[in-house]
């Protein structure tokens, strides 16, 4: 196993236990129109965790990598909602703000290699 999947696979699971420990930063970021986003804070951090675990098995890892791909994407809604002003930034600078959304792409990328 390569040190990359390895890394790839503590950060999302590292990601996902915080969605749990600090859901209330998450819960900030979330567009205000989704509905239940308690709910979706606590599902997006267990499918990180469950996600990340699966690519170190060879089993699982097409899929966890594919589910990966699909969570990125779904997130994205989330770094733009972020863009919108300094309410919804949390006091993240936007140059960073601006600069996460190519880094998800890079992110993508990196799933796609293990599918």
């Amino acid at each position: 196993m390569s040190w990359d999947l390895v890394v790839m696979a503590l950060m999302y699971v590292f990601a996902g236990i915080m969605h749990f420990v600090k859901p209330k930063a998450y819960l900030k970021v979330m567009p205000k129109f989704l509905k239940a986003r308690k709910f979706l804070n606590l599902l997006s951090g267990a499918f990180e965790i469950a996600l990340g675990i699966g690519l170190l098995f060879d089993a699982t890892r097409s899929f966890s990598a594919l589910g990966i791909i699909l969570m990125l994407i779904v997130f994205l809604l989330v770094h733009f909602n972020m863009l919108r002003g300094e309410k919804f930034a949390l006091g993240v600078p936007k140059w960073i703000l601006i600069l996460r959304i190519p880094l998800q792409f890079i992110l993508i990328w990196w799933a796609y290699l293990y599918i």
